[in-house]
């Protein structure tokens, strides 16, 4: 099982390399859903030391206050007897370190680059890896240690930030807590076991460390606190015995340490009953025994996240499309490709796939008719101006029935009206048209992957909108004029009748020219100018579908396509260019979803080896 241990820190260092540690995303990050141990104390409580003593290496930073003032991410790699130790950071790619005094002046020196050289700390982690025969394999993440007041050089909110750094840790459901307690002092003021108490109130996640039991005063002793009798944990606490200064001072190596540590509980009478579970070698062995415990617990979580991450990534790649071939061919046919899928896209809104088309019907069954509707002809139809047509019309000799000059001249300056709203349904639609090409270009995910193209695409099916719209204008225009310069026989044909009812024409001249007269001349020509509008309301549209609906689905991006062949390589490659920003992030998760597959390929073998 120590595989899997190896296979956790492996996905744990390549989601730290790739930036997964941390990232707020919709689901939990890989590295939150892998079980870790967190290594909580109060400053000067002897973590380093414990640390130190688990590895069998001296490695960190001392001295007084304040010493760890960043997360050390330390992952132990069990290697062959007989290989070599050494150590690498993630910071330093491809450098070994073979000499553990190079990775403790490291650690210093990192940490003063990221917080300066002054007492203040940094929640951004330092990643080390050792890979010795002597360590077990096991992930630690050694914290700040807790302190009560600020000293000179440290904010007012030292005490906060470093609880806060501690909490965003041992707050997580996949997180063991290592609670280093000295023994020399009450229990009750430990920070270490009231931190823990209150995120892991139940002690399921917490393993309780009992340091310098040596240095307790004479006729104490740490017994009932070892038995679990003074304050009970799930798992039994385990006593250390770390190297005094004087040792540290003297360059006493680890094995001389342990060998002493374990004399010492084994000669102790108060502690000889509890030997087997105490001492820094049996804390090591057993945390990595219960890390093993937990990782095989949450195989079915870790699995169920990597596949649901891998079809986030999966799906986020896709959005974000293929890189751009190489090849001038290549860079062609790739063009038209995206070109015909957003042609396709903006087809789909028109015929109702996608919405927006319909908007385009209501400019003929509600704009138009109201805009034709709400024409005035009290200008043209008042008494004066028929009977100042009537009369200019007939010049110097009077009509002889009907004035039907008159009643031309009248039409005619009465259907010009109507060239406002056939003009301003053909906008209408132009408009619509315009919007329907900027959501189906939004809608096509390889244009958001190569700017100078989407410009291009814009550009081109707009200049073509544009040309339909002039067309479309023009033979609109020419259906209103068409009713101007050729009148409905039909429809005065009944005019003679139309008047009888009214009067007798052969009265005077002067008559004629009475205002019930001409009441009767403006109702017929009203009437007349109404059936026009009644024909072109349903003609409009028509004329419109033909010259900017129909063509926009069949030559939107013809003219386009023939400048697209005459364009040269370098062109085409400028058209091509993606936004680096998302090239980096296409292979920043191209990198991401290969650690996720291999991750799952490795996690699978295991669960079906268990």
């Amino acid at each position: 099982m120590e595989n899997l241990i190896s296979l956790v820190n492996k996905i744990q260092r390549a989601c730290t390399a790739l930036g997964d540690h941390g990232e707020a995303t919709a689901l939990p990050t890989l590295w939150d859903s892998l079980p870790s141990i967190a290594v909580v104390g109060g400053q000067s409580s002897g973590k380093s030391s414990v640390l130190e003593s688990v590895v069998g290496k001296d490695f960190l930073p001392r001295g007084s206050g304040i010493v760890t003032r960043r997360p050390l991410v330390l992952q132990l790699h069990k290697i062959e007897e007989g290989s070599r130790e050494y150590a690498e950071f993630l910071h330093v790619p491809r450098k070994r370190f073979t000499d553990f005094a190079a990775v403790r002046n490291e650690i210093q020196e990192e940490t003063d680059r990221e917080t300066g050289r002054t007492k203040q700390i940094s929640t951004v982690p330092i990643h080390l890896s050792i890979y010795s025969p002597n360590v077990v394999n096991l992930t630690l993440v050694d914290l700040p240690g807790l302190t009560k007041i600020a000293v000179e050089g440290q904010s007012d909110s030292i005490v906060q930030d470093i609880e806060n750094m501690v909490r965003s840790y041992i707050e997580k459901p996949n997180c063991i807590i290592l609670a280093i307690s000295p023994a020399n002092q009450d229990l009750a003021t430990s920070d270490a076991i009231k931190i823990s108490r209150e995120v892991d109130p139940t002690g399921e996640r917490t393993i309780g460390v009992l340091t310098k039991i040596d240095l307790m005063d004479k006729g104490t002793d740490a017994v009932e606190i070892l038995e679990g009798r003074a304050f009970k944990l799930k798992f039994p606490w385990i006593g250390v015995v770390n190297r005094s200064q004087q040792d540290i001072n003297k360059n006493v190596d680890m094995i001389a340490a342990r060998r002493r540590e374990r004399e010492y509980f084994a000669s102790t009478p108060e502690y000889g009953h509890l030997a087997h579970r105490m001492g820094s070698e049996h804390l090591a062995k057993m945390l990595s025994k219960h890390l093993e415990t937990v990782i095989k617990s949450k195989i079915p979580g870790i699995q169920s996240l990597i596949s649901k991450t891998i079809a986030e990534l999966e799906f986020e790649l896709a959005r974000l499309g293929k890189p751009a071939a190489i090849d001038a061919g290549g860079k062609l046919y790739a063009i038209m490709e995206i070109c015909r899928t957003f042609d396709q896209i903006f087809k789909e809104h028109l015929d109702g796939i996608r919405p927006g088309g319909d908007k385009i019907y209501n400019v003929f069954d509600n704009l138009l008719p109201a805009a034709l509707k709400r024409l005035q002809f009290d200008k043209q139809l008042s008494m004066e101006n028929i009977r100042k047509l009537v009369m200019e019309a007939d010049g110097y000799q009077p009509h002889l029935i009907a004035p039907e000059q008159g009643y031309r001249r009248l039409i005619e300056s009465s259907l010009t009206t109507i060239r406002g709203p056939a003009v301003a349904a053909v906008d209408a639609v132009h408009s619509m048209l315009k919007d329907l090409v900027h959501k189906a270009i939004g809608e096509t995910l390889e244009l958001r992957q190569y700017p100078g193209l989407r410009v291009e695409v814009s550009n081109a099916a707009n200049e073509s909108l544009e040309r339909m719209r002039e067309e479309s204008r023009k033979a609109t225009l020419l259906l209103v004029d068409m009713e101007s310069s050729y009148l409905t026989v039909d429809f005065f044909r009944r005019l003679p009748q139309d008047v009888d009812k009214g009067g007798n024409p052969t009265h005077s001249i002067f008559d004629r020219y009475n205002e019930s007269y001409l009441r009767r001349i403006g109702t017929t020509i009203l009437s007349y100018v109404n059936m026009v509008c009644a024909t072109l309301r349903h003609s409009i549209p028509k004329s419109i579908v033909y010259c900017q609906v129909r063509e926009a689905k069949r030559t939107l991006l013809d003219h386009f396509f023939t400048d697209l062949g005459k364009m040269g390589s370098m062109r085409l490659s400028s058209l091509l260019n993606e936004d680096p920003a998302l090239m980096e992030r296409r292979t920043a998760l191209a990198k991401r979803l290969e650690l996720y597959r291999s991750a799952q390929d490795e996690i699978d073998a295991v669960a079906r080896s268990k």
